[in-house]
This record gives C-alpha cells, sequence and structure tokens, in this order.
C-alpha cells in the first residue's frame, strides 16, 4: 500500500498530499461519534473482535483512497438495544461528511461490518446474579 495519495492537490507552492492513516483516523472518529457505537472492531483479520479504545482510531477502518476519491470499510461493535441499521446509516453519513469536508475528497462508498454487540455491564451484573446456582 502506498503511503502517500500521489498527485492529491498542486498548488502554485507545491503538491499537497494526504496519507491514507490520516483518511482512516478521520473515518474513526467520525464513527466512534455516533450513538450506538460501542467502539471498534479489529475486523475479520484479527480473528477475534477486540476492542480498542481511542488511542488507536484507525484499527478497524480501511481505506482505499484515489487521488480524488476514497472508498471507507469500518468494523464496528454495536451498543445492544440500538437499531442496528439506524447506527450504521448515520455512520455513514458521518463519515463521509468528515472526511469529505476535511480532505476535500469525494467519499464514493462508506462501507459499515458490524463484528459484535456490547451489552451493558450493569445488565451483565444482574444477569450474572440472576443465574447463579449456588450462594
Amino acid at each position: 500500500m502506498e503511503t502517500l495519495v500521489p498527485d492529491y492537490e498542486r498548488t502554485e507552492m507545491g503538491t499537497i498530499q494526504i496519507a491514507p492513516e490520516v483518511i482512516e483516523v478521520i473515518a474513526g472518529l467520525a464513527t466512534v461519534e455516533v450513538d450506538g457505537v460501542a467502539g471498534m472492531s479489529g475486523g475479520i483479520s484479527s480473528g477475534i473482535a477486540e476492542l480498542l479504545g481511542r488511542k488507536n482510531l484507525s484499527k478497524g477502518v480501511k481505506v482505499e483512497v484515489g487521488q480524488r476519491e476514497a472508498a471507507v470499510d469500518v468494523n464496528i461493535v454495536v451498543e445492544y438495544g440500538r437499531r442496528i441499521p439506524e447506527v450504521a446509516s448515520e455512520i455513514q453519513r458521518s463519515v463521509k461528511r468528515s472526511i469529505e469536508v476535511m480532505t476535500g475528497l469525494n467519499v464514493v462508498e462508506v462501507n459499515v461490518h458490524i463484528h459484535d454487540v456490547q451489552f451493558k455491564a450493569a445488565e451483565k451484573i444482574e444477569e450474572d446474579e440472576t443465574h447463579a446456582r449456588v450462594r
């Protein structure tokens, strides 16, 4: 994978190049800001859906970048009880808007992959307590 987008923008003073990793971070930030997203997933290649913190927002995001266009894949864990189609649609809008505003690239595709559902910690504790066989 090429680290810099070739000839992204030429100006009188030189060229402007945006690394694909920058676009991955923008997409990651736009994704985790959507209500209903519990976290980012490492994706299929990681073998298991591992939750990642804000420190590594490019994990769970894959981008393909051309000179004027970008395509994005995000891998997420959704919060239990949320309507998955609504969360996914909001992610698509948020990622597209953020990348286009910040970079000027035209986003042609935002694919959202849901890898898991996360239950709230309080619900897990209550569930464990109700199923305890021995006290």
